[in-house]
């Protein structure tokens, strides 16, 4: 018989084999992972994110509405809410850090050996976006000895990226530039168009209170001689409510504009007086910081004697009403003109000059490499003499 030699047919379960490994076969599982990583990470600053647009979109929203609102309410009361609005968005906190070197003192006991440390001194203030790519106004004083600046948005969000783009200490203005995207810029006023009486708002951070605002009314204009070591000072006076850490924001007019920056009060604590630079000085110093760094002013190169009755008896005046000359600069436009000491100066280019600060704001705000006439008074008599306007050196206190 012939043998079959065809494959038996099997019976029972096939053989079991193990799986052909495939170096994409985790992979799923894998992607899975790096998702739910990127969730953990991601998310959180996504919702943040969401939530500080929502923020701004808000705002943006209620100052645009309150700006069309405001011209038709008469009464300040009931503008007050609606000029918070559209200025709000643009108000800013300033917080500083100012590390200082020194010397570990012997009788520290958490420090038994003597060795170098830091102190660490914070500050507080305050400030106004004047420019949605990023430009602040505030103080000098706010942020002069700072080695960091933070600057807090009104809508929560913490900027560290901070450009000190100029100062001026002669006014105590500073602008800054920070590096955040969907801000909301306030608007100038016209701080000469402002009335003793008039309302307004004064915003800021006293005590690191976000977004304070207080009320009052303008009390005085150009007051003077009220800050130490300022060479310009035309400062509004206000009663409304100006504490430590308000320095840098804005007064505002009933029409939501900035007409001033909050700088000084009378004493350690508020006690209803205020002062703030008025917007026609803050607006030109800003504006000048932003185009080119710097403030160039004109310089006459004279010191100012204090003038008192006195003095104007000396000089046989009825009145000290005027600029007397106490010194004058070697070289300086003032000396090439002929100005000596004891003139005094009643009329720069026809403007007339009541004491030694309209002379300095005078001279500051006429066109370097100009000519000027002064007009004053010498020995009884009035005298007449064309300056070639200077510029001012920088540092220089006359």
């Amino acid at each position: 018989m012939q043998e079959d030699y065809t494959t038996p047919i099997e019976s029972g379960p096939p053989p079991i084999r193990p799986p052909e490994y495939t170096p994409f076969r985790r992979l799923p599982w894998l992607l899975g992972l790096l998702a739910g990583l990127l969730v953990v990470l991601v998310l959180p600053h996504v919702v943040q994110e969401v939530q500080f647009a929502a923020a701004r979109g808000r705002m943006l929203g209620e100052a645009e509405v309150a700006r069309e609102i405001l011209g038709e309410l008469p009464e300040p009361e009931e503008r007050f809410p609606l000029v918070v609005k559209a200025v709000e968005p643009s108000v800013v906190g300033i917080e500083t850090v100012q590390v200082v070197d020194g010397r570990v003192p012997r009788d520290e006991w958490a420090f038994p050996l003597r060795g170098p440390y830091q102190l660490r001194a914070q500050g507080e203030g305050s400030g106004v976006i004047m420019d949605a790519e990023g430009y602040v106004v505030t103080n000098f004083h706010v942020i002069g000895r700072a080695d960091k600046i933070t600057v807090k948005l009104a809508d929560e969000r913490t900027v560290d990226d901070v450009q000190v783009v100029g100062v001026d200490p002669a006014t105590d203005i500073a602008v800054l530039k920070i590096g955040a995207s969907g801000l909301t810029a306030a608007k100038w006023g016209d701080s000469d168009a402002v009335d003793v009486g008039d309302s307004v708002l004064a915003v800021g951070n006293p005590f690191r209170l976000a977004r304070t605002v207080t009320s009052g009314i303008i009390s005085a204009k150009s007051r003077r001689g009220i800050v130490e070591d300022l060479s310009y000072q035309d400062f509004l006076q206000t009663d409304a409510a100006v504490n430590p850490g308000n320095s840098g924001g804005p007064l505002v007019n009933m029409s939501g504009e900035v007409v001033g920056i909050n700088t000084a009060i009378y004493g350690e604590r508020y006690q209803g007086i205020s002062f703030a630079i008025p917007s026609h000085i803050a607006k030109d110093v800003y504006e000048k910081i932003k185009t080119t760094g710097t403030v160039a002013r004109g310089w006459l190169g004279v010191g100012l004697a204090v003038f008192t009755e006195k003095s104007a008896a000396r000089l046989g005046l009825e009145e000290p009403h005027g600029a007397l000359v106490g010194s004058v600069v070697p070289g300086s436009p003032a000396e090439k003109a002929g100005i000596q000491i004891d003139d005094v100066i009643v009329h720069w280019n026809d403007e007339p000059i009541d004491d030694a600060t309209d002379l300095r704001m005078a001279v500051a705000g006429t066109k370097i490499g100009s000519k000027a006439k002064v007009k004053l008074l010498r020995g009884g008599r009035t005298e007449e003499v064309t300056v070639t306007v200077g510029q001012r050196p920088p540092g220089l206190k006359r």
